[in-house]
């Protein structure tokens, strides 16, 4: 049994699917509401909620193999709840943040739960994916209203990483040998910047979408209202404020380990326009 949660989320959506068109299985996926999960046919739906671990104990519940996406809860005690469970194997959805910019608090937390997870005693694989490419779904409510996208560091070119990429490289990790006790760093294929993204957007849509870079502070303000201070300037330093190798270098992790080559922007701006109509 692989479980897999933050089943309806980006990555953990794309798992199940390429875990369920591969035959791994039995699979079984975790959300907060099993009634509005849509999975693919076969997959088991169970609930439960990271805020609560005890609630975790049905789902853990023969499964041999666990996706865990850091920070979503207690991780001590969601990794507890695996190990007592029988879990052998998790992999772990870290960041690249942990090498790029480990003084970061966000970084450090992540590093932490990395830690707890390698003492656990079950085998385990980290992921440390850079920026998501489904972080440009911010601007959709703009694009939306035919409004300017506006943003900082405009032309700050990251390597951004398809959700689904990461989401492959987690298939190959819970279903094939030789990825136990390994760290893969991942990146998109090449960096992208915002203004390049909304390009991609607005080929996707087959109209413009007006594009304005704004300062650090024009920025910040608005995203200090919703993530506190140190999380707001956290993510602007790790989006062009504080850039270094780490966070711009292309690694070729994700064709390296599955075969294929990793999805550009356009390609998920093309899957995901109607999230901007």
């Amino acid at each position: 049994m692989i479980l897999v949660t933050g089943a309806t989320g980006n990555i953990g959506s794309a798992l199940l699917k390429e875990l369920h068109a591969y035959g791994a299985g039995p699979l079984r996926g975790l959300t907060r509401d099993a009634a509005r999960a849509v999975f693919p046919e076969g997959v088991e739906v169970v609930e439960g909620d990271f805020a609560h671990p005890a609630s975790l104990k049905p789902a853990l519940e023969g499964v041999r193999a666990l996706f865990l996406v850091s920070r979503l809860g207690p991780d001590a005690e969601v990794l507890q709840a695996a190990r007592h469970a029988g879990v052998e194997h998790v992999v772990l959805v870290s960041s690249i943040t942990v090498q790029s910019h480990p003084h970061l608090g966000p970084a450090a937390e992540n590093l932490a739960v990395e830690r707890l997870l390698k003492e656990s005693g079950m085998a385990w694989t980290v992921l440390r994916p850079t920026q998501f490419a489904s972080n440009a779904l911010m601007w959709a409510a703009s694009i939306r209203e035919r409004d300017t996208v506006r943003a900082p560091y405009a032309d700050t070119a990251l390597p951004t990483i398809h959700p689904a990429d990461i989401a492959s490289v987690a298939r190959v990790a819970l279903t094939e040998p030789g990825h136990q006790g390994r760290t893969y760093a991942l990146t998109g294929p090449e960096p992208v910047t915002a203004r390049q993204q909304t390009v991609a957007i607005a080929e996707a849509l087959g109209r413009d979408v007006p594009f304005a870079e704004i300062s650090r502070q024009e920025a910040r303000a608005p995203m200090v209202a919703v993530f506190g201070e140190e999380a707001a300037d956290a993510v602007l330093d790790v989006t062009g404020g504080d850039v270094n190798d780490e966070l711009l270098t292309v690694r070729d992790t994700v064709s390296q380990i599955t075969g294929t080559p990793a999805r550009p922007f356009r390609q998920w701006a093309s899957e995901n326009a109607a999230a901007f109509h």
